[in-house]
């Protein structure tokens, strides 16, 4: 297994805070997704919060049914929901209630990652707050994204606090799934494993808003988080895989269920629709389908139009 040295990825990993994520296309803002309905769920001092929803054909799916939402990637800076678009229609034809969300970033709305963190977890609360509505079963809610969004996905099941005051704190913020795409899980020192010096921990302090330390998903992982699926490219140098690594190793050790999926050869990104032929993309798919399928959220006889044969040896399992 190759392991990127800790000079490599440091420098890297704060690059990520700076670091405007780059999806497949650059799509408009705000997008237009067809076939979805819009629906705000949250109103901020920066403006009203939107998320795109795709629902499945009622006539097949009966609910209540499970829902996921996904949030972009962008460094907390930038980046667009369209990102997840596909995602959300192939998890649609599955029986979800898929959305993909907005939330405060940088370069719209001069915020910091401890707004997108609040954000993320109003998303979960008004999913489960408009179950009865959406015909969600509020018991099967997935939070999902990349990068940045799989930070803020993974901060909904581990990081407590960072609620929106003005919410139901009786209804939970944390999802019963988790599926996070070369996530940022690792964001302050971890013990054994130098770290960042204190002039990088003052830059990264100041894109989250907070010490950094409070909204690192890897420091706040304790026993009963939601099972989760990670997938993570060996070669990216900008959320390095070895970051992952420590997540899934945490979790695992709190005897939380976690895998790790690592693809050989794959840089950041890699799992958007329309890289590499959609060989990653497909393949990433395919082993969300059979992660929702071990926690009967879908159907075995489910088939997907996008679906197809997925190539050999995209994918090397990380034993946990």
């Amino acid at each position: 297994m190759h392991i990127l040295p800790v000079s490599t990825f440091l420098p890297a990993l704060i690059g990520l805070a700076l670091m405007v994520f780059a999806v497949s296309a650059a799509p408009t803002y705000p997008p237009k997704m067809k076939g979805a309905t819009v629906e705000t769920y949250k109103k901020t001092p920066q403006g009203e919060l939107k998320v795109w929803i795709f629902q499945p054909d009622k006539t097949i799916h009966k609910g209540p049914r499970p829902a996921v939402v996904f949030f972009f990637g962008g460094g907390w800076r930038s980046g667009s929901p369209m990102q997840f678009q596909q995602h959300c229609k192939h998890l649609a034809e599955r029986g979800f209630v898929a959305m993909t969300a907005d939330y405060r970033v940088f370069s719209r709305h001069k915020t910091t990652a401890d707004a997108c963190v609040e954000d993320a977890k109003s998303a979960v609360r008004w999913i489960r707050e408009h179950a009865k509505r959406l015909e969600v079963d509020p018991k099967r809610v997935a939070a999902g994204g990349g990068s940045a969004g799989g930070h803020l996905a993974a901060c909904t099941g581990t990081v407590k606090g960072f609620e929106g005051k003005k919410e139901k704190h009786d209804i939970s913020s944390v999802p019963n799934a988790m599926v996070l795409f070369n996530p940022a899980c690792v964001l302050a020192p971890v013990e054994g494993m130098p770290f960042l010096d204190e002039k990088k921990m003052g830059d990264l302090k100041k894109q989250m808003g907070v010490d950094p330390i409070g909204l690192s998903p890897f420091h706040h992982v304790t026993k009963g988080a939601p099972p989760t699926l990670i997938f993570h490219g060996r070669a990216d140098v900008t959320v390095p895989y070895m970051t992952s690594e420590k997540f899934a190793e945490a979790m695992t050790v709190a005897g939380n269920d976690c895998r790790l999926i690592g693809f050989d050869d794959m840089p950041h990104g890699f799992f958007n629709h329309g890289r590499y032929e959609n060989r990653p993309y497909l393949k990433t798919i395919m082993e969300m389908d059979a992660f929702f399928r071990e926690l009967s959220w879908i159907e075995k006889k489910a088939v997907a139009k996008d679906e197809k044969p997925a190539p050999d040896k995209v994918v090397e399992k990380v034993p946990m």
